[in-house]
């Protein structure tokens, strides 16, 4: 109907190619338009000025030779002042981008190791970009924006990646556990020296307080019972310990058996034996 009454609608975001006898002629903005056709005059086509993506995938090798896909995301669209440019001079605009993107990445990741690639990605989508936006403006297209979304080693790779990360994980694990046993059994070892420790100064305070209350004990008695001389009382103090050894030897149900004298005169032998011992002693060193 628009071409019977020679008119032309042109929608938004969007430009039409007029040619005259086949030669361009202009470009027609959106609207409503005269095309008298009978003049020689049409529409050879539309060319969109929306903003398009389009996603590349890549493999390529990095320096330590191992093979990655890089999938770069490229957005771009046409200029409004160049847009015959556009129309007539790229047949295939999607795979010029594609071309371009394909020469640079694989020009710049085989300069990088793997590592390194994943930490200079945002370089690589920068050297897309300037590469790109050179060769297209000269065709009618801005480069708007180039993202490198994803990085995909191979998968054999992927997964002894991985592997080396748990083992380093562990590693780190292993060594605090470690560690924290040896901050356990340094302080099980502090401890128990404190408790040694202690324990030594409360069997010394035990012993020095059975000294002091022996020394006591004779001089008391001594002095009460008239006649009485330090050996007799020493001799009462071992009869004393004796029974209370014997009653705590029976009162025991865990206790070894133990066979000694159990009569009231082998006190006196023994301590008799004691104090020759002593005297021996004393007259060897003398």
């Amino acid at each position: 109907m628009g071409q019977i009454l020679c008119c032309v609608q042109v929608d938004q975001s969007t430009v039409a190619i007029r040619e005259t006898f086949g030669k361009f002629d202009d470009v027609l903005e959106p609207g409503c338009h005269c095309m008298p056709w009978i003049f020689g005059k049409q529409i050879a086509g539309h060319l969109s000025l929306r903003l398009q993506q389009l996603d590349v995938r890549c493999e390529t090798k990095t320096k330590d030779n191992v093979f990655v896909t890089v999938v770069a995301s490229i957005q771009y669209r046409a200029l409004v002042n160049k847009a015959a440019d556009a129309f007539y001079k790229l047949s295939n605009t999607r795979g010029q981008i594609q071309s371009y993107v394909f020469d640079v990445i694989r020009a710049s990741v085989p300069k990088l190791e793997l590592d390194s690639v994943f930490e200079q990605k945002n370089e690589i989508a920068k050297a897309v970009e300037e590469e790109l936006e050179k060769a297209m403006s000269a065709y009618g297209f801005e480069i708007v924006q180039t993202l490198i979304v994803d990085i995909e080693p191979d998968e054999h790779v992927k997964r002894a990646m991985n592997e080396i990360n748990a083992a380093a994980r562990m590693r780190v694990a292993a060594n605090e556990k470690a560690e924290a046993e040896k901050i356990l059994q340094i302080k099980r070892a502090e401890g128990d020296a404190e408790s040694k420790y202690l324990a030594g100064l409360g069997i010394a305070r035990q012993r020095q307080a059975i000294v002091d209350g022996l020394r006591d004990s004779v001089l008391a008695f001594s002095e009460n019972v008239p006649g009485t001389s330090s050996k007799d009382v020493m001799d009462m103090v071992l009869v004393t310990q004796y029974f209370d050894t014997m009653k705590e030897i029976g009162a025991s149900s865990k206790s070894n058996s133990v066979f000694i004298p159990h009569g009231p005169g082998a006190v006196r032998d023994i301590a008799s034996q004691i104090r020759d011992g002593l005297l021996q002693g004393n007259t060897t060193q003398n």
